[in-house]
Order: C-alpha cells, then sequence, then structure tokens
C-alpha cells in the first residue's frame, strides 16, 4: 500500500514544476523603462513576504555579461520586497534582470524583467531563469514529504490510540511506533538535505553541499525541519516511558500531556512552513493547521492501530472507544477543513478553475469515501459490541443455572451437559449469538478497517500535492499581478507626434500597473532620430466616457530626461482615453490620444 502510495505521488508531483506562492507586484525600474540616469538599485515587491537566496539577482548587461552586484537585501526592512544595488556607472542599453526567490511558504519562484539605461539596445541579452524546481529534486523532495507526513500520522495516531483506547494488550503497537519515529527521521533529514537543491533547482547531486546546507539552516523552512529533529528525541524518550509505563501499569495524567505538548509542536513545524504561515489571518489559520493535522494523525493513525489490535487481541471496549474518537477527529477535520478551504480558495469559481480548488474537490471525494467505510466500520462496530455484550450475558445466565440446579447423580458433568442443549449458546435460538458469528463480525470490521487505510493513504497522498500547490486565492492574485510568462504587466503606450519641418517625434508612455487603483506614469520622449529629447512641458489626461469620468490629470514632473507621476488613480476598470500634450516651444504644442484598456 506504502509502495503504491508513493508511485502515485511520483506521477502528480512529477508532472510538472509546482507554482510558487508569492507573486511579483511590482519592480522598480518597472519592466521595459527606459531611464536617462541609471538606477542605483533594482527593487522587486511581492504579494507576500519572501526569503532571499546569495543568488537571488543576476544583471546581464547589453552584451549579455554579469554585472556585478551588491548583496540581495531588503527594502525598508520590508519582508515582501528583494533589493540589490547596482554600479554607479552603467552604460547605455537595455539591461536584464533574473530574480528568484523563496515564497513563504517555502517554494521557490523566478522571473526576469528589462529596463533601458539611454535608449534601449536593438536585442536585449537572452536570459534563462531556470526551471522553478529540478524534476527529480522536486520528486524526492515531495517523496519524503509525504513520507513525513504518513510517519507523522502512524506515530501521533498509534500514540493517541494506545492512551485514548486503551488495548488490553499495546505490545503489539510498539511497532507501528517505533517504525513512524524512524521513518520521521529519516523523511526529515532528507528533506533538510534536499532543501538547498529544491530552492536553487539543481540536481540532487548538490544535496551535500555543506555551505548550502549551512545556508539552508539559517532560513525559515530549514529552521522548521531542525527543530522537528529536535523535538524527535524527547519523542523517542516519551516512548520509552510509555512503554515501561503501560507493562507496569504507571500511566500518570502528567504523561499525558506531555504526549499532547510533544504533537502540538511536531505539528507546528509543519503548519509554520506551509499555507498556513502567510497570506490572510495567519495565527488563526495557524492553529487551524495544527488543529486539523492533529485531527488527520489521530483518525488515520488510529485507523493502523486499530487493525493491529484487531489482528492480535481483539477487543469490542477498545473498538468502541477508538470510534468515539474517530467521531470527534472527524468533527474537527470538517470544522478546520471548512476554514481552510474558505482561505486557500477565495472564491466558489476556483473550485473548478484552479488546480488547488480541483485537488480539493479530488480530496473532498476521497474523504467522502473514508467517511463512507467508516460509518461501515461503526455498524461493524456496534454489532461487535452487541454481539459480546450478548455473549457476556449468556455466561452470567448460564453461571446462574449450574448455581441453581441441584446435584444429580450424574454430578456436575450431567448438569452442565443440559445447557449446552437448550442454554443461550445451543441450537434453541436463546440470546446469545450462534457459533461464529463473533468470529465473523470481528472479520467485518477487519476488512472495513482495512479499505479505511487503504483509502486514508490515497487521500495523504492527494493532500501532500494539495499542500504543494498554490491556493485559489493566491494563484488568482498572482493572476492579477504577474502574466503568463513571469513579469510585471504595465500598460505601455507609443504616441507619435508631428514636430512640423524637424520631422516626428514620439512619447512613450508607461502605466504601472496598468490597473484600478494607484498608478505609476513615466513618460519618455524621443526625437526623430530616436535620441531622448528634451521638451518645455508635457501634459497627460485620462477620461472615461462610458461612466462620464474625468479628465483626471497626471501630475508629471520633469526628472531630467523622463517625466513621471509617483501616483494616478483610476478608479474603475474600462476603456479609458489617455490625451497626451506636448509642448515642443515656447508657442507650439502638439495633443494625441490613445484608448487604453485598464483591469480591475
Amino acid at each position: 500500500m506504502l509502495l503504491g502510495a508513493v508511485l502515485v505521488l511520483l506521477l502528480l508531483g512529477g508532472a510538472g514544476p509546482a507554482s510558487a506562492h508569492a507573486a511579483l507586484r511590482s519592480t522598480d525600474p518597472g519592466d521595459k523603462a527606459v531611464l536617462q540616469r541609471a538606477p542605483g538599485h533594482v527593487t522587486l515587491t511581492f504579494t507576500e513576504s519572501v526569503g532571499l537566496r546569495d543568488d537571488s539577482f543576476r544583471v546581464l548587461d547589453p552584451g549579455g555579461h554579469r554585472v556585478p552586484t551588491g548583496e540581495a537585501g531588503r527594502a525598508d526592512g520590508r519582508s515582501d520586497t528583494a533589493r540589490v544595488a547596482l554600479p554607479d556607472e552603467l552604460a547605455e542599453g537595455t539591461y536584464t534582470v533574473a530574480w528568484r526567490v523563496v515564497s513563504a511558504d517555502s517554494h521557490p519562484v523566478s522571473g526576469a524583467f528589462t529596463f533601458s539605461v539611454g535608449k534601449a539596445s536593438a536585442t536585449a541579452a537572452p536570459v534563462d531563469t531556470g526551471p522553478t524546481e529540478d524534476p527529480l529534486t522536486a520528486g524526492l523532495h515531495q517523496t519524503a514529504r509525504y513520507l513525513a507526513y504518513l510517519a507523522a500520522a502512524l506515530l501521533i495516531g498509534t500514540a493517541a490510540f494506545v492512551a485514548l483506547c486503551r488495548p488490553p494488550d499495546p505490545a503489539p503497537l510498539r511497532r507501528p511506533l517505533v517504525t513512524g519515529w524512524w521513518t520521521l527521521l529519516a523523511a526529515t533529514v532528507a528533506l533538510l538535505v534536499l532543501r538547498a537543491p529544491y530552492e536553487a533547482g539543481t540536481g540532487p547531486s548538490t544535496a551535500l553541499d555543506f555551505d548550502a546546507l549551512g545556508g539552508t539552516l539559517t532560513t525559515r523552512p530549514g529552521a522548521l525541519l531542525l527543530v522537528r529533529l529536535g523535538l524527535l528525541v524527547p519523542v523517542a524518550l516519551f516512548l520509552v516511558y510509555m512503554s515501561r509505563a503501560d507493562r507496569h501499569r504507571e500511566r500518570t495524567p502528567l504523561a499525558g500531556a506531555t504526549g499532547a505538548a510533544l504533537a502540538v509542536g511536531l505539528a507546528l513545524t509543519w503548519a509554520g512552513a506551509e499555507h498556513a504561515s502567510a497570506g490572510i489571518q495567519v495565527p488563526l489559520a495557524m492553529t487551524s493547521s495544527v488543529l486539523h493535522l492533529l485531527a488527520t494523525a489521530v483518525w488515520l493513525g488510529g485507523l493502523v492501530a486499530l487493525l493491529a489490535t484487531l489482528r492480535r487481541c481483539p477487543d469490542a471496549g477498545t473498538v468502541a472507544r477508538f470510534s468515539r474518537v474517530a467521531l470527534a477527529s472527524v468533527t474537527v477535520l470538517v470544522a478546520t477543513g471548512v476554514y481552510q478551504s474558505w482561505r486557500g480558495l477565495g472564491s466558489w469559481s476556483a473550485l473548478t478553475e484552479t488546480s488547488y480548488g480541483r485537488l480539493l474537490l479530488a480530496k473532498l471525494t476521497g474523504v467522502a469515501v473514508l467517511l463512507a467505510a467508516a460509518a461501515v466500520s461503526r455498524r461493524w462496530t456496534s454489532a461487535l459490541a452487541r454481539g459480546e455484550a450478548a455473549a457476556a450475558v449468556a455466561v452470567v445466565e448460564e453461571t446462574v443455572v449450574r448455581e441453581r440446579v441441584p446435584e444429580t447423580v450424574g454430578g456436575p458433568s450431567a448438569r452442565v451437559s443440559e445447557p449446552s442443549a437448550s442454554g443461550p449458546s445451543g441450537p434453541s435460538g436463546s440470546s446469545g449469538p450462534p457459533p461464529g458469528v463473533g468470529a465473523d463480525r470481528r472479520r467485518g470490521l477487519y476488512r472495513s478497517v482495512l479499505v479505511e487505510a487503504v483509502v486514508a493513504a490515497v487521500v495523504l497522498v492527494v493532500t501532500t500535492v494539495l499542500t504543494g500547490t498554490p491556493p485559489g486565492r493566491a494563484a488568482d492574485e498572482a493572476a492579477r499581478a504577474v502574466p503568463a510568462g513571469g513579469v510585471l504587466p504595465a500598460s505601455v503606450t507609443t504616441i507619435p507626434f508631428d514636430l512640423g519641418t524637424s520631422g516626428r517625434g514620439t512619447v512613450q508612455i508607461t502605466l504601472d500597473p496598468g490597473r484600478t487603483g494607484d498608478n505609476a506614469v513615466q513618460a519618455v520622449v524621443f526625437g526623430p532620430d530616436g535620441s531622448l529629447a528634451a521638451v518645455p512641458e508635457l501634459r497627460l489626461s485620462f477620461t472615461l466616457p462610458d461612466r462620464d469620468v474625468g479628465p483626471i490629470d497626471a501630475d508629471l514632473v520633469d526628472r531630467g530626461g523622463y517625466w513621471s507621476a509617483n501616483t494616478l488613480t483610476l478608479p474603475l476598470p474600462g476603456t479609458w482615453t489617455m490625451k497626451a500634450t506636448v509642448r515642443v516651444s515656447e508657442i507650439d504644442q502638439v495633443s494625441e490620444t490613445r484608448r487604453i484598456r485598464v483591469e480591475r
């Protein structure tokens, strides 16, 4: 079952690189901007906090050679920005900026854009930003994540089963506990070693680079993995203590509180590195994520423990107690799952229009099948409990009959033979179950629990892929902020104007990001020969005729070679009319209009 689940995971996870969850909101300089003076910095702003790497920026000059830059840092200390210093003197031409960062939920994202100094080059330097992930590294990383989930469910769920369901003989459950601990240890070490090549998009052969591994330990995902490794030490000591306490029947409430605290600590190492750690309502989302993971572990890991118990020492009381624990776990799963689905989707349409929504539908289908199998298991549990209760009553009745019937000449053997012919377990059909019915019920319960465990393994595969997929809300924001090519959108309009006998000039106007709300405006005037031209005045106004809005004037300021306005607010989406007025001399001016589309 485990190998089959891993193969499915490799197929799902290796189909393509996982999309990252941080979207590029803006760049400074803007994409395709033409500047008279070289900028001192390149600044990127994202939709959420990002982690920086040593190679977060590569700047290439017009000839394709790498430009020496400073160390990547932040703009004004903001965690959702990335900034790098440029050399003092940059030659004229078009520069390409390739960038790579790690989003708050630990997934890498990369892209590229261009800007020009003085005059745009005929061709920009080609740059390959590289794949977001190496397919082999991504597959190994995804498999290790699945094994970590599986091991945590086995470890926490089995321990909870022993504490809450109180099986008469916990000895058969020591093997699942030890297996879960060692698997979680190995998977966590693998995730820690693979973290650097996963972020860099390189092959697994670079996993043992000690410098890169040291850098991983300073990042939040790496630190959380290190915390998980540290927690496994007290977890091992706790399991040893519980094993000895079970043998001597010396379990204490303090031990239960300690186990619960360790389980919460382990769950936090997942919640702090995945979807819950970024986006809206982070504290509530972290709490919900921890409860969701613990409820999943108690239910699914408890199923494995129940299977082991049914094979070795079936007990109706233990099964009934697990049935109640499973019902409570499902209640927590439903409550936290509804909240997390709302938080991740953002809209009903995201259910069918995004990969996250479609995977969520697949998970919900699997959970529905799982609940159906659980309902069958509950019916078998009730039947088994009723059968054992009837058998207990029958034994009591038989004992009473033996005590009341006077001893005959035949002695005890004759007295015992009578109930066997007409007593509770005989063919007369009294309250006890017929021979073999209890065994049939145990086999039926075992089969239904086994189906639950198989379906649970598949649901866990889908969940693992789901946690590596951008939520619908984030995907929608990314689609609004960044086009398919991964470059910030900006409305760039070129308007030719007449210079009289001198020929025709052009004004290139960049509206960034070209959407409703605040926009930045840059305008560059070129002469007939394509060089930068100085003009006495440049005015811009925007009108939305369909809504009778405007004109809205852009307060352009001459920056010494180009004109700009830091803030222009366009309140509504639609097709706006942009009017550019260029004063070419003290007494002459030219006005031209263009229609531009402003999206929401």
